[in-house]
């Protein structure tokens, strides 16, 4: 996206503070409760017991500030906060500071040709950029994203693995709720997996659509297995049944199978993404505020899909500025994406950084309301779970 000004304001600053935002005690309840204390059969040993964030302000020279906004976990991200940090602070802000937020395509070209991979850093720039945007233009981000197609996205569901009543029981709550799309963990064993499966459809009917996510448990023998013993119940897709590296594993699995497989924690660039569909691997794409970084390359995955026929899934565990911009995406994209949005932030941490809640009810998201995201960081909580000082990276002011 060029800028369409001689005088767009440039970006003169860049200020990232990395923070910890703990679970709600309720969250964490479900978690000692769950599988591995996770609630999902990923083999990590830590305890999961909040999430780890880096906030981004992009800060042009009129004072106008864009919002970004990065989850990690070290299990899928394999990066941490200060490594984030550090490869903006010495390579990647160069390619920012002293260019207009307009420029998004230039800057990520720049970043791209002169730091390899760093897709979550460089996705954290890219959100901001198109929050600024909004913000200088007073115009909503997903004017910058192709345009509003809806005011209200259909969200889903995300059941932790844990005992089958107590999934059952949070089920029958967000149905009760309008919610209609729900993601089932699994991967304890197979038999368990079709022990849940059935249940839930007994429970929810035939209406509701179902996806499911193993969270690598299976090699791929077993995957086919375990996939096929669902088939008869009608699941949407299956996320991510085998390990994350093993793109020959998931290419073996979906030529087997009828369920369309989707990747998540092997899949962090447009690269993964074209690499998986090449192989055959991959029915569905899944994107998100960190994969394939940032919104310019979630458009682009977004087209792709659309050329292959292919349906896509943004779902994420974010705190407020990062679920607004991704409902901005929905709402730009929601003809091309055919499944339902998951956002569960709000439901599992403690405070979501922003100043007025994101309206997630009667099953939808609403398109927050505002410039840019349409959301404001709220500086006293970012104060109070920030890890350590934020870091702040200047270039001189343009002369006028």
């Amino acid at each position: 996206m060029k800028s369409s000004k001689v005088n767009d304001p440039r970006i003169i600053r860049i200020e990232l503070t990395p923070l910890f935002v703990p679970f709600w005690e309720l969250t964490r309840q479900v978690m000692d409760s769950s599988e591995g204390g996770l609630g999902m059969a990923i083999p990590a040993e830590e305890a999961w017991l909040g999430g780890d964030f880096v906030i981004c302000k992009l800060v042009a020279e009129d004072e106008n500030i864009g919002l970004g906004e990065a989850f990690v976990w070290l299990p899928e991200t394999g990066v941490s906060p200060s490594q984030l940090i550090d490869i903006i602070q010495n390579a990647l802000s160069r390619y920012v500071l002293g260019e207009s937020p307009f420029n998004v395509e230039q800057i990520r070209h720049r970043m791209e040709i002169n730091v390899s991979r760093s897709e979550v850093a460089k996705g954290l720039i890219d959100m901001a950029c198109y929050d600024l945007m909004g913000r200088i233009c007073k115009r909503p981000a997903c004017d910058f994203m192709g345009g509003k197609t809806s005011d209200k996205i259909p969200l889903a569901a995300l059941i932790p693995l844990m005992n089958i009543d107590t999934m059952v029981e949070l089920a029958k709550g967000f149905y009760n709720d309008s919610i209609r799309t729900f993601r089932f963990k699994l991967g304890h064993s197979i038999q368990d997996d079709v022990k849940i499966i059935s249940r839930m459809r007994e429970t929810l009917g035939s209406d509701v659509r179902i996806r499911v996510d193993y969270n690598q448990a299976y090699t791929p023998n077993n995957a086919v297995r375990a996939i096929k013993a669902i088939e008869p119940f009608g699941i949407d897709f299956a996320e991510q049944p085998v390990r994350s590296t093993d793109y020959l594993g998931m290419a073996y699995v979906q030529k087997r199978v009828n369920i369309p497989l989707m990747s998540h924690e092997g899949c962090f660039s447009l690269q993964d993404i074209i690499t998986l569909t090449e192989l055959g691997a991959i029915g569905v794409i899944g994107i998100n505020s960190e994969r394939p970084g940032g919104i310019t390359n979630a458009l682009r995955a977004i087209a792709y899909a659309e050329q292959r026929g292919m349906g896509v899934v943004i779902h994420n565990q974010t705190l407020g500025i990062a679920s607004a911009m991704q409902i901005h995406l929905a709402a730009a994209k929601h003809p091309s994406l055919g499944h339902a949005t998951e956002l569960f932030g709000h439901m599992m941490f403690e405070d979501d950084l922003i100043l007025t809640p994101i309206d997630y009810s009667g099953g939808t998201a609403t398109i927050p309301k505002g410039p840019g995201f349409g959301v404001d960081l709220d500086e006293e909580a970012l104060k109070k779970y920030a890890t350590s000082p934020t870091v702040v990276i200047e270039s001189i002011k343009r002369k006028a």
